[in-house]
């Protein structure tokens, strides 16, 4: 799967709109079935609320999206939750907004605009993220090389999580798809062409403003 724009955590906010109280819960999801078991767990927690509507999208293309309204008159409730998600182009979420009816209805508008604050609150709660890919990656050097390679790697953003030191400096980074071929051609000029960095394992990193989040 390329980049993606998701969610970094679980996240939860709620309003009160016209006596009822809304309750909106987002989750990152890898599958279908996370989704499912996402929303019967929030089904499970808030048993006696008068509805319990929610959205998801999974896949690189969103190619599975599915929304129920739970009882709310068709259109007003599932649809608008995952307009949000689409809106903010996110893919690999879930989300489900709670209702506890407070005597007032709302109408057709304002039930869309009450499920949509519900799911834009949920989404934020649980920051909206870059999903990028990134290796693990090391390479060791000679001690006499150590303050040039801090810099170069500094001056091109490339994040060092842990150095070690024995008979040589050994670095240790996590570096985003795409700019492996760089840090080689990098390490490379800086050791004279007598080291090579080692590609481990790629995970996703949750990005926002250009930094990774934890």
């Amino acid at each position: 799967m390329n980049d993606y724009r998701s969610i970094h955590r679980y996240g939860r906010n709620e309003t009160t709109i016209n006596k009822s109280r809304f309750i909106g819960t987002a989750m990152p999801v890898a599958s279908e079935e996370e989704a499912l078991e996402f929303i019967e767990k929030i089904r499970k927690e808030f048993k006696d609320a008068t509805h319990n509507v929610y959205a998801y999208t999974i896949g690189e293309n969103s190619g599975i999206q599915r929304y129920s309204d739970d009882k709310e008159p068709s259109g007003t409730a599932g649809m608008p939750v995952l307009n949000v998600i689409n809106q903010e182009n996110l893919k690999n979420v879930a989300v489900v907004v709670t209702r506890y009816f407070g005597g007032v209805l709302l109408g057709a508008g304002g039930l869309v605009r009450a499920y949509t604050k519900g799911a834009k609150i949920a989404l934020e709660s649980g920051i909206i993220v870059e999903r990028n890919l990134y290796y693990d990656v090391e390479f060791s050097i000679d001690y006499t090389l150590l303050g040039r390679m801090d810099n170069e790697l500094m001056k091109n953003s490339f994040m060092v999580k842990n150095k070690t030191y024995d008979d040589k400096v050994r670095f240790f980074l996590i570096v985003k798809e795409g700019e492996t071929d760089k840090l080689n051609d990098l390490v490379k000029e800086i050791t004279g062409g007598k080291a090579e960095i080692n590609l481990g394992q790629s995970s996703y990193h949750s990005v926002k403003d250009g930094k990774i989040v934890e």
